[in-house]
């Protein structure tokens, strides 16, 4: 059965825990099907708000989870008993050990070559046995055709059936849709998971993390980097889905009675 799911301005959110999306995407795999998933919160709900192509992109997925409080609490309003965030490096690592106790295969896919050199050595560690056969740093600029089709040629060859894929929204979600089916594998966007994983980035607390406020953290660690990404987010995700209630709320009020004369 589908999961259930709730719209956030205009964005389709499943409603899964982290274990339960971990077995439905690597039962995928070990069929050896292809699809995407995406890991989304309040900066892709306004990439997807300002651009209807990305916001199909993430509507078109297998399965769109919820990386972020502030969308957790927005599922929750609109229904959903959406019990917590599932969190793209809490996911990755969660399949990576998956993977690894049932033979599948994975491959990374963007960042740089230090970053997955790092990650390739010490994720591992944390998933014992999981086979990496393949660990791809895209040039840092648009692909020629070329070039892409030599990437999709050397992931199908590398035998992975997920690849995970780190080149940061919205770029990593489109990549995921566009190439999926063309590797044959089940492609993840699990963005800022590869940086965690390869021990270059501090992770917010968990309590940080579960007051939603992982936006604040990171933005203290990076602010020349985030502090116009969050200035035009946060502000906009919250009078959007204050909007989108109210209307909501209006839609289903109940007619006034006519008066009788």
């Amino acid at each position: 059965m589908p999961a259930p799911s709730a719209h956030v301005l205009g964005v389709r959110f499943d409603s899964l825990t982290t274990a339960e999306a971990a077995r439905q995407l690597l039962a995928l795999a070990s069929r050896g099907e292809s699809g995407y998933a995406c890991f989304s919160n309040a900066h892709g709900v306004i990439e997807a708000e300002d651009d209807p192509s990305f916001r199909e992109v993430l509507n078109g997925a297998d399965l769109n989870l919820p990386d972020g409080m502030s969308v957790v609490r927005a599922m929750r309003s609109l229904g959903v008993d959406q019990r917590d965030r599932v969190y793209g490096p809490d996911l990755t690592l969660e399949i990576a050990q998956r993977a690894a106790e049932a033979g599948v295969p994975v491959a990374f896919y963007g960042s740089s070559q230090k970053v997955l050199d790092a990650l390739s050595r010490r994720l591992p560690e944390k998933a014992p046995g999981l086979r990496i056969v393949e660990a791809i740093s895209p040039p840092f600029r648009p692909l020629t055709e070329e070039e892409d089709e030599a990437f999709v040629q050397q992931l199908r060859q590398s035998g992975a059936r997920i690849v995970f894929v780190g080149l940061g929204c919205p770029r990593q979600e489109r990549w995921a849709a566009e190439h999926a089916d063309r590797i044959g594998a089940v492609c993840l966007a699990v963005g800022a998971a590869f940086d965690f994983h390869a021990g270059l980035l501090q992770q917010a607390p968990g309590w940080v993390q579960q007051a939603g406020l992982e936006w604040a953290f990171r933005l203290a660690m990076e602010p020349r980097r985030l502090w116009r990404r969050y200035a035009r987010i946060v502000p906009r995700f919250l009078a959007g889905f204050a909007a989108q209630r109210f209307r909501q709320r209006a839609e289903n009020a109940p007619a006034p009675e006519t008066a009788r004369v």
